[in-house]
């Protein structure tokens, strides 16, 4: 890229900046900034990026949703748990080989303004010059975009509590207590969304359910210096673990007996 774009695309003002509701009604979470970089981590981060790929076709977005995961990732892509958020047929599966290409894949896809969500599974939280590289990748791909009045995402899932520096915001879900909800005769999932990280909001938490290609939120509450709700308990990183092996048995979005889906040449 050359130089005088990148001081062009570093001094556009970020008032102007389209968004991405994730959900209806005020008491929800914050609209997610696009043409940014954002992390999502925690033991169900795979369903979060389903459930933002879907606000993000529910609003319009067309074009594919490139989901980069290492070669030696475990378990496979399921489409017919993905489509109880966005249209499988939109997905595109990178499987690079080495860990290097898999920000290389995802600076490129976002510059190039055609894909609307960018999905990166890492092995580490990135680092602050990788992620600054995203983000102006993301500026160059809202420049192309910007005719259809839409900018691309970039969503980086990391393992644990996440970390890496110089994202837009830092986001975490897990199962919420109470499992299972009623709605319309049908028992859907209740999950806890938490905003650990933005550069406008305060961390937040609430307790949401998936229903009509959104997040409705059931309740707010303010999130503890430990993570964990005020007055509530902290989870414990074995919790997490059990409870993303639960999500990935359970197929809902990956899992080892899988069918495949459309996937992109591997490097």
């Amino acid at each position: 890229m050359p130089p005088e774009e990148l001081v062009r695309l570093t001094r556009r003002r970020v008032g102007a900046r389209p968004s991405l509701s994730l959900g209806d009604g005020p008491s929800g979470p914050p609209a997610l900034p696009l043409g940014r970089a954002h992390e999502l981590c925690g033991p169900a981060r795979m369903i979060l990026a389903a459930m933002i790929a879907g606000r993000a076709e529910a609003a319009g977005a067309g074009g594919p949703v490139l989901w980069i995961r290492p070669a030696h990732a475990e378990g496979r892509l399921n489409p017919d748990g993905l489509a109880a958020f966005f249209d499988p047929g939109r997905l595109v599966l990178a499987r690079p080989q080495r860990e290097a290409d898999v920000l290389w894949l995802a600076e490129e896809a976002l510059r190039s303004g055609v894909v609307p969500v960018v999905i990166a599974e890492l092995a580490a939280p990135s680092s602050l010059t990788r992620v600054r590289r995203l983000h102006l990748a993301a500026e160059a791909g809202s420049e192309a975009m910007r005719a259809a009045g839409g900018a691309p995402l970039a969503l980086l899932l990391s393992a644990g509590t996440g970390g890496a520096q110089g994202v837009e915001t830092r986001w975490a879900l897990t199962s919420a207590p109470g499992g299972m909800s009623g709605d319309g005769g049908r028992l859907r999932p209740r999950w806890r969304l938490e905003l650990l990280r933005a550069r406008l909001a305060p961390p937040r938490s609430w307790r949401v359910r998936w229903r009509g290609r959104a997040l409705a939120a059931e309740a707010v509450e303010a999130v503890g210096p430990g993570g964990g709700p005020v007055g509530g308990p902290v989870s414990r990183p074995g919790d997490l673990g059990r409870t993303q092996e639960k999500v990935v048995q359970d197929g809902a979005v990956a899992g080892p007996g899988s069918h495949p889906v459309r996937d992109a040449a591997s490097l």
